[in-house]
């Protein structure tokens, strides 16, 4: 899989999820796996560039190349500044949010409700691949903004007609939200029609639906958000399983308590000890989800107010697990609405 000038190490990319693919969940899941992990979107307001929370999502020190970054908005000459200040900042690749359905995001005509105005769609990324001409830039949609509108086609076309590099699809539209199942017949056309990369995402769980949805679809490669949430290994099952046809048994809870501790610390440095301990309990939730008595615990667990409560909770928690398994349990992967597209 190659977009531009970077060669990924293969064709598994960790979707953009506001509020969890920070620097420290973006690198993690690059060590089990993925071959590249894309930004939580940075709005295209300048005025915001000095926020704290905007210069910690444009953090990428120490980040295994390359660095991906998600930007979001409606104005053309905006998210053209926001591509070059990114592209200034570290990011070899910017990539073009046009499938977040969330409302907040849709309101002001950004994330998906632009693919109701095609000649805006053309517009911004024109000017944002203008904006940055020796860095590549990608796109995020979804199948179109309903079931009776479902422009995903029309979209390719612009897309290529303006210079973008990859697209990326999420097998529902915009109306759909997360419900419902995601459908890849129209990931599938528009891969017969495309001259660029094309990626596929939407419900890939396991390692069997991951080669399914390549098979169908055709795409070159698949991007995967909520189900790994608390399962970063999940990139590395699903590689294995398309290089090998075998299947990995689950992790041990021992590697799952190592990964946890090394995650929670990294999110006390990033966020600082308070905020990320908040930070990290989302996560905690996330890695034990599926294991003996994980509810009672991850209520105890949400009222504690320092990283080091925190911290005895989980080792505590964990030791009791391993004394009665050796081996996680999978659970279905929980909803989630923060996933960008």
């Amino acid at each position: 899989m190659r977009i531009g000038p970077h060669q990924l190490r293969n064709n598994l990319i960790v979707a953009p999820m506001a509020g969890v693919t920070d620097r420290p969940f973006r690198q993690l899941c690059k060590k089990m796996g993925a071959g590249m992990a894309v930004s939580e979107m940075v709005t295209s307001n300048s005025l915001l560039y000095g926020s704290a929370k905007t210069r910690r999502r444009a953090d990428h020190a120490g980040e295994v190349e390359p660095v991906s970054v998600q930007i979001a908005g409606s104005d053309p000459a905006m998210m053209a500044e926001a591509a070059r200040y990114n592209a200034d900042n570290g990011a070899a690749i910017i990539d073009i949010n046009m499938g977040c359905p969330a409302k907040k995001v849709c309101n002001v005509m950004a994330g998906s409700a632009l693919l109701q105005d095609e000649p805006l769609v053309g517009r911004i990324l024109a000017a944002v691949v203008r904006a940055v001409p020796d860095t590549p830039v990608t796109l995020k949609i979804r199948t179109g903004w309903d079931r009776s509108h479902r422009n995903a086609l029309a979209i390719l076309r612009i897309a290529q007609e303006s210079g973008i590099q990859a697209l990326a699809i999420h097998g529902r539209t915009r109306a759909c939200g997360y419900t419902g199942e995601a459908e890849y017949d129209t990931i599938k056309a528009v891969k017969a029609e495309a001259r660029i990369p094309v990626i596929a995402n939407g419900d890939i769980t396991s390692p069997e639906k991951a080669k399914f949805v390549l098979d169908y679809t055709g795409a070159d490669a698949i991007m995967i958000g909520r189900a790994a949430q608390g399962r970063p290994w999940l990139f590395r099952e699903i590689g294995q399983y398309l290089e090998t046809g075998v299947k990995l048994p689950a992790p041990e809870v021992a590697e799952i308590h190592d990964l946890l501790l090394a995650h929670l610390d990294d999110l006390y440095i990033f966020y600082g000890q308070v905020a990320g301990m908040r930070m990290a309990r989302k996560h905690i939730a996330w890695y034990t989800r599926g294991l003996a008595d994980s509810a009672s615990f991850r209520h105890a667990m949400n009222q504690l107010e320092s990283p080091a409560a925190q911290l005895e909770a989980v080792n505590d928690f964990f030791w009791r697990t391993r004394e009665r398994t050796s081996r996680l349990i999978y659970a279905e992967p929980a909803p989630d609405r923060r996933e960008a597209a």
